[in-house]
């Protein structure tokens, strides 16, 4: 058993090292995920500086100015393990896939990034990390002169090796913004409705979605205006499909589109289809032209049976001339028998 001196003292020193690791780390902050062998490093906006604070904004930067330089923040990056990390930071330009998810753009080969990715520049590109340590980074944002008006997102990337982590920055330059969004190219695809949205104004778009179609014998498809799972960047376009399980069998169908977004007019665009149950159609005609088959058979045949009893009798001069025949040689016979002996003489 160790003396009780010693014990004391051990328990102090853990007791330093729990406020110590405390203390390095910041309020507020999460780790991203924690392997089966540890946590390991996280980023987050940091609390209490830049344009808000980072507490309660969801974890990405909002800022928004005119042109030139005085914007900035401060982004922590959280190395709870017992273990240095080298973080190195970066920025990058945000875009949509072409089926709505958000991305950014990863610069390659020296390629530069050519809007809101090329304005951050960070107080350090490439940070060491002690364990159960946070560094925060200052990070400033350049607008150049004549940036066009609206948002410009963009996002800050870090990276150890092969684990990258990012941060979304939504940035607008101060001037007149419009927000507008059209919905094109519908266009019937089995049991999808496909159909593209283009944000044509300056702003990020939450759009929403109402469909309705109607039929020869009324409305087919009734559904009112939702919220799509997409953030449409500005001057993007993305494409999506609707689904429609329970469309008609037989109909002439006119699908309407409707998008709407907060501070956009509404548009809408529409769409024919002739639905019709082709494996039915065919399988009819099959029949029909079965049936058809089997009656040309028939007349057909009774012609060609028709014709051939026609063959099968003789005609009124033909009868004629063979009972002719026949008597004449009755006669002849007579004649020449001999009535004593039998003879023909």
């Amino acid at each position: 058993m160790d003396p009780p001196m010693l014990s004391a003292h051990r328990t102090a020193a853990v007791c330093l090292l729990a406020v110590a690791g405390l203390l390095g780390l910041p309020a507020g902050s999460a780790v991203a995920d924690t392997p089966a062998d540890g946590p390991t490093w996280s980023i987050a906006p940091s609390s209490g500086r830049g344009t808000r604070a980072g507490e309660g904004r969801g974890g990405h930067f909002y800022m928004g100015g005119a042109g030139g330089p005085g914007l900035g923040d401060t982004v922590t990056v959280t190395n709870p393990g017992d273990k240095p990390t080298t973080v190195k930071l970066r920025a990058a330009e945000a875009y949509n896939r072409a089926d709505g998810s958000f991305a950014v753009r990863d610069t390659k080969g020296g390629e530069k990034a050519q809007d809101a990715g090329s304005w951050l520049s960070f107080a350090d590109d490439e940070v060491k990390i002690p364990p159960r340590t946070a560094a925060r980074v200052p990070f400033s944002v350049a607008v150049p002169d004549g940036a066009m008006p609206g948002d410009h997102p963009a996002a800050v990337i870090a990276q150890a090796g092969e684990r990258k982590l990012g941060v979304r920055v939504h940035l607008r330059v101060s001037g007149p913004t419009l927000s507008a969004v059209t919905v094109e190219d519908v266009a019937i695809d089995g049991d999808w409705i496909a159909y593209s949205l283009v944000n044509r104004g300056n702003t990020v778009l939450a759009p929403k979605l109402a469909v309705r179609a109607e039929g020869l014998f009324g409305v087919v498809l009734d559904r009112a205006a939702r919220p799509l799972p997409v953030e449409l960047l500005p001057g993007r376009k993305v494409t999506l499909r609707e689904p429609w399980t329970d469309r008609p069998a037989f109909d002439s169908v006119r699908v309407e589109l409707t998008v709407s977004a907060d501070g956009a007019a509404k548009d809408s665009q529409a769409a024919e289809v002739r639905l019709v149950p082709w494996a039915a159609v065919a399988g009819g005609g099959a029949l029909v032209a079965g049936f058809a088959g089997l009656a040309v058979f028939a007349v057909r045949r009774r012609r060609a049976l028709a014709a051939f009893k026609a063959e099968l009798q003789p005609q009124d001069g033909q009868r004629t001339s063979v009972s002719a025949r026949t008597e004449s040689a009755e006669t002849v016979s007579a004649g020449t028998v001999s009535a004593g002996t039998g003879e023909i003489k």
